[in-house]
């Protein structure tokens, strides 16, 4: 059976959206903010982050409302906001599942 395209999100994905759920944001403001989020646990490098928005773009997760010379600016769609959703699900029922084994 194929998979379907961004069914599961890395981590950097998963971050790279959570990053947009206050604001919409340019690629220097996402690494901040994940850098302060994960207190620098993840890091990610300008050529990741560019792949991740592009595809983001492409499956129409994020929009880009702005360009400002060469700073771009991106905002979350409700597609993207779906996904982001539907992957913190997810992982709350993998935390779940082990804290359940753990238990046994």
């Amino acid at each position: 059976m194929a998979k379907k395209s961004l069914e599961v999100l890395t981590e950097t994905m998963f971050y790279v959206l959570m990053a947009f759920q206050r604001q919409e944001m340019c690629g220097v403001d996402i690494v901040q903010f994940i850098g302060e989020r994960t207190k620098k646990r993840v890091s990610i490098g300008p050529g990741t982050l560019y792949t991740i928005l592009a595809k983001f773009e492409e499956e129409k997760l994020i929009e880009e409302p702005a360009v400002d010379g060469r700073k771009r600016t991106y905002r979350i769609t409700e597609k993207g906001r779906e996904l982001y959703a539907e992957e913190v699900a997810r992982l709350r029922a993998c935390i779940a599942d082990a804290e359940a084994e753990r238990s046994l």
